[in-house]
């Protein structure tokens, strides 16, 4: 039988197509909170174990008593390395080099990058097509190359690479910051502000940097994950943090000769390398997703 109510039924349908877009929006807002807390807890592994290893280490890094090339055991969970150093001890090590490597270029990337960023942004003609030709040159030469330059006209120690890795980024950083400080100038409220007598420095603060930070942090984040394969680069040419140090870079260029005898010095640190980066970038997809302002705008 039909309905009595005509109504009835023309009323009830509008509402079949209108749960569809919701439930995208839903599943859209859910695979963002996936990626987001799956490399949250990737990388939140490795930073645990890099802040243990600064309470805690099984072995001294210099202790070579457990023997050469000892196959995994209690005493050894990953055995030991040619000289008889416990290859768990320079895990721990190596993702505590790994972490300050990434923070510290990230600090110095976003300090010196943004400060250029702002500056080529504001200024004007001649200054502003130097500044930007500068940050074109830094952008084109290779980081790797660049940050081998500053350490070997340094040492190799764990700071000088963090140096050169930060300062070879902050052209990348000063880019995408010089781009979005003029995209943000160009809007109505940044000539309103400016007409009515606010400086710059409290334009900067008050408007410039709050709209560029979603972006940036997202940037930042990739660079994090781009420092640490630049530092293990450096360790395995020899130009990173020295012995007793242990890099997983340092690590897997040891490792070569005792491959196939002692597998687990090189695919421990290999695993964890890939690991971490890949845990930063899952980081950085879920902060994009989450922080995109036109994704917010459409409700996804």
């Amino acid at each position: 039988m039909t309905s009595a109510n005509p109504l009835e039924s023309t009323a009830s349908t509008p509402s079949t197509p209108s749960t569809a877009p919701e439930a995208s929006a839903v599943k859209r807002r859910a695979n963002r909170s996936y990626t987001l807390i799956t490399g949250c807890a990737v990388a939140g592994l490795i930073v645990l174990l890099a802040l243990v290893s600064f309470l805690w280490l099984p072995y001294a890094p210099d202790d070579t008593s457990g023997g050469r090339l000892a196959p995994p055991g209690a005493d050894h969970l990953l055995g030991t390395d040619k000289l008889g150093r416990d290859l768990f001890t320079q895990v721990m090590t190596g993702s505590r080099i790994a972490v300050e490597a990434g923070l510290g270029s990230v600090l110095i990337a976003a300090t010196v990058g943004v400060t250029l960023g702002v500056l080529a942004a504001f200024a004007q003609g001649w200054l502003d097509d130097t500044l930007s030709a500068f940050l074109d040159i830094l952008i084109a030469f290779p980081t790797l190359l660049l940050a081998m330059l500053i350490v070997a006209a340094r040492s190799a120690t764990l700071e000088s690479a963090i140096l050169a890795i930060g300062l070879a980024q902050s052209a990348v950083v000063g880019r995408v910051v010089r781009v979005l400080v003029k995209r943000v100038l160009a809007q109505d409220y940044i000539t309103a502000a400016r007409t009515s007598g606010t400086s710059w420095l409290r334009i900067t603060a008050g408007h410039i940097l709050p709209n560029i930070w979603p972006t940036l942090v997202v940037n930042l984040a990739l660079q994090f994950g781009l420092a640490v394969l630049a530092e293990a680069g450096l360790s395995y040419l020899g130009l990173g943090a020295p012995p007793p140090n242990a890099s997983w870079g340092g690590m897997l260029q040891e490792a070569q000769s005792t491959f196939t005898t002692a597998p687990a010095g090189a695919l421990a640190p290999g695993i964890l390398l890939v690991l971490l980066v890949i845990g930063v970038n899952l980081i950085a997809d879920g902060l994009r997703d989450t922080l995109d302002p036109a994704a917010r705008g459409r409700g996804v």
